[in-house]
């Protein structure tokens, strides 16, 4: 018997794959489609475990689907323009271009040696001008529908990335990159009115049944529609009027003053003190440290009421444009803690001491109140002040500026000559910035695109991704829509999956797709966690790896300290795998011990799919034990010399049948409705091992347990595909696995009545075993163990409650 070597089968099996392109996918109308997809990856290196893990899941349910005869689009690419990218190659003083080829290099290699079966002809690279060329085309045809625009504003800006950043993009007050804390800056930016879609946006949100509802949730929270009243207050000291929103009429009725944001258009009417006070205020609410500060400037003007003719101060706040994506608000007492803190802090009273049942609310709704809808989503801003982006198809002449024609996409990015890179590449670089154009003299955007806006399309660029007429074929594109299965993070349930969504229904507007929505299964994986290290030196943290820390008792105490000099560590819990943290594995070094199909295995196994998987190698350990159980049984079976006994037919035959048929019930049921692919592979497990205690002593039991091998290999297929396309052949098997189908179980064996063993647990601890009938219900279950003289010590008729477990068989 050979032994188990999967580095040596596996390669064979890739590199059989790859020659064949057994993958490659085409329409085919006969079969019914399926798209599954996977986030894009960031070329950043390496793959971590999150990547492993995300791209298994979706290979399972791919692999899956192929085998019920789905036509089936399983494509991968890369997110290769950003920051990271060129942060990078300003440290090791090379292109970005040149960083993110070699990254992609190593890391699609990764993938292969993973054996997920991707259709590598479909793959795309964002940073290529064959890509982004149409991407230049998409702004091209947002700006065309007056979807973009410029102008100066205060922004989100990363001091340490030197880029603005869009309110998604900022996680409590800091970038959600390098964790840096915003600062407040006023330039002008190109926009993209995200929010004339913010009701579209909302409204189909409930038609989402497949996705996770957190997501929905959050997604309904960032996009935040009210239904209100809009009224206007006059401003008598300047003759001007100003329109203010309100969920309730009682709010206008019992407003104490008016809050203006330092943005709004009637600041330019207000002058105190030759405008110092507010040159002051704006300073203030540039600082981050006051965001969450309640700073205010009275105005000096009043406006009045138009419900109650009383006069209402009107200051200039800085939280005022937090509240539905609007620059004025109302300010009521016992309504919000921050307005009464600042109601308190500057001591403005209250002059109204009116009853609100005086008012006649139809009357005062049919003169002076209009229904009104608000969001709280802002536009999307997507200029970025880097050099690795896509550039903006704009040219600047004088004071107007045009879009470049699609016959002279793409603007391609100057080439960095002899690695010399600098801030602000793409403003300095005077031979790119300007051009010539009828002896005219135009200046180039010199902002590039935000890396959101690659991500928010390159789902149908896979549909047709050498497509050379447009963004993509039409036909194919309609034809793979909507993604049936997508898998990624629920960190970016506010940032990516509202702007593919948004793109997705602007590309239905403008007739180039069919479906409402992008993705009709959602599916966020969990993250891979592990034990972080680390200590300090020179006033900052040194991160260990796990690998290299001892865990020692201390005083009674559990102390870590560094294996080679014995410094102490501080142990921070098992957070996020990551590079910064140094708490990663790399997948290379796993599977040159364990193999692909091991670390897939276990990758899957150790944890449901939505939740964190906690990183521990003795659970890889049980998998590649598993896998050899799998091996040395196959490899004892087709040993077996002909069987001379007597055939009969027995219960243990039946029994045997049964528990086939349950397993493939169950172990579908999971894949296809419940996405439980842990459970799966237990169910898997605990067939395999009824198999390996079944004894063969005639040919009707070989046939039966032949039956179950080749079932069993092919269940275990999508999970660990090279050592089930192994086995499948060493069963000499006709077909080749890659061309079957998923096996269907039969209702007959189901329906069979046969004795299972159950155990009995009282307090979670097991007292005793009874075989019962599989059809019995859980009151027949209940009084048979209640005539147990054993059991009726423990319970004395005081049972307070009954769980029934699922049993497998």
């Amino acid at each position: 018997m050979k032994k188990y070597n999967p580095i040596k089968i596996e390669k064979k099996i890739q590199k059989y794959w790859e020659k064949k392109n057994i993958f490659k996918t085409k329409i085919n109308k006969k079969w019914k489609k399926f798209y599954c997809l996977s986030m894009m990856p960031y070329p950043s290196g390496k793959l971590h475990m999150g990547h492993v893990r995300n791209y298994t899941i979706s290979d399972i349910i791919a692999r899956y689907q192929r085998l019920n005869k789905k036509n089936v689009l399983h494509p991968i690419g890369w997110d290769a323009f950003g920051l990271p990218a060129e942060n990078a190659a300003i440290e090791n003083n090379l292109s970005p271009k040149k960083w993110t080829k070699k990254n992609i290099k190593y890391m699609k290699n990764q993938l292969k040696i993973l054996g997920i079966s991707y259709d590598w002809n479909k793959e795309i690279t964002t940073c290529k001008s064959n890509y982004y060329k149409w991407e230049q085309l998409l702004f091209i045809k947002l700006f065309n529908k007056k979807l973009i625009y410029k102008k100066k504003d205060i922004i989100n800006w990363c001091p340490k990335d030197s880029t603005v950043l869009a309110n998604e993009q900022v996680i409590k007050g800091k970038c959600w990159r390098c964790n840096s804390i915003i600062k407040y800056k006023k330039i002008s930016q190109w926009y993209i009115k995200i929010t004339k879609y913010a009701n579209k946006l909302f409204y189909y949100l409930n038609k989402l049944k497949k996705w996770p509802k957190k997501v929905i949730n959050m997604q309904k929270k960032w996009i935040g529609k009210i239904n209100g009243i809009e009224i206007n207050f006059f401003i008598p000291k300047i003759n001007k009027k100003i329109k203010i929103f309100s969920s309730k009429i009682e709010l206008i009725i019992n407003s104490i003053c008016i809050s203006i944001s330092i943005n709004h258009k009637i600041i330019k009417f207000i002058k105190i003190k030759n405008n110092k006070i507010i040159n002051i205020f704006k300073k203030k609410n540039n600082n981050n440290k006051n965001k969450n500060k309640c700073i205010g400037i009275y105005t000096k003007l009043n406006a009045i009421n138009p419900i109650n003719k009383k006069k209402i101060p009107i200051w200039i706040t800085n939280f005022t444009n937090e509240l539905y994506n609007t620059n004025i608000i109302l300010i009521n007492i016992n309504n919000n803690k921050k307005h009464d803190f600042f109601i308190k802090k500057y001591n403005i009273k209250n002059i109204l001491n009116i009853n609100n049942n005086i008012f006649n609310k139809k009357k005062i709704y049919k003169k002076l109140i209009k229904k009104k809808i608000k969001f709280n989503i802002k536009d999307w801003v997507i200029s970025r002040q880097r050099y690795w982006g896509v550039p903006i198809p704009i040219l600047y002449y004088k004071k107007n500026f045009f879009t470049i024609s699609k016959k002279k996409l793409p603007i391609k990015l100057p080439k960095i000559k002899n690695n010399k890179f600098y801030t602000n590449f793409l403003k300095k670089n005077k031979e790119w910035k300007y051009v010539y154009i009828n002896k005219k003299k135009f200046k180039r955007e010199t902002d590039t695109l935000d890396t959101f806006v690659e991500s928010s399309w390159y789902y149908l660029r896979y549909t047709s991704p050498k497509y050379k007429i447009n963004m993509f074929d039409i036909k194919k594109a309609n034809y793979w829509l909507p993604i049936n299965i997508y898998i990624g993070g629920i960190e970016h349930a506010t940032m990516h999956l509202i702007y593919i969504r948004f793109i997705h229904k602007f590309l239905k507007k403008i007739g180039l797709i069919k479906t409402n929505e992008p993705i009709k299964k959602l599916i966020c994986q969990g993250m891979v966690i592990s034990d972080a290290f680390y200590y300090i030196k020179n006033n900052k943290r040194k991160w260990v790896n796990f690998n290299k820390v001892k865990k020692i008792k201390k005083n009674k105490s559990i102390q870590f300290i560094k294996k080679k000099d014995n410094i102490k560590l501080f142990y921070v819990g098992k957070i996020k795998m990551s590079k910064s943290k140094n708490n990663g594995v790399n997948p290379n070094k796993i599977i040159k011990k364990y193999g692909a199909d091991t670390l897939r295995l276990f990758i899957i196994f150790s944890s449901p799919i939505e939740k964190n998987l906690e990183w521990n190698e003795n659970n890889i350990k049980g998998c590649y034990r598993f896998l050899n159980k799998l091996w040395n049984l196959i490899f004892n079976f087709i040993k077996i010399k002909k069987i001379k006994k007597k055939n009969i037919n027995n219960k243990k035959q039946l029994k045997i049948k049964y528990i086939l048929n349950k397993t493939i019930k169950y172990v579908t049921y999971d894949i296809e409705k419940k996405n439980n692919l842990n459970t799966s592979i237990s169910k898997i497990m605990i067939f395999l091992n009824k198999i390996i205690n079944f004894k063969i002593n005639n040919k009707i039991d070989y046939n039966i347990i032949k039956k179950c091998i080749n079932k069993i290999i092919i269940l275990l297929y999508p999970f660990t595909p090279h050592i089930s396309f192994y086995l499948w052949n060493i069963m000499k098997n006709k077909k080749n696995i890659d061309n079957i189908l998923w096996p269907k179980f039969n209702k007959k064996y189901i329906n069979i009545e046969i004795k299972i063993k159950i155990a009995i647990q009282i307090n979670g601890k097991t007292k005793n075993k009874i075989y019962i009938k599989n059809t019995y219900n859980k009151e027949k279950i209940i009084n048979k163990i209640k005539k147990k003289k054993i059991i009726n010590k423990f319970i004395k008729n005081k049972i307070k409650k009954i769980i029934k477990k699922k049993k497998n068989y």
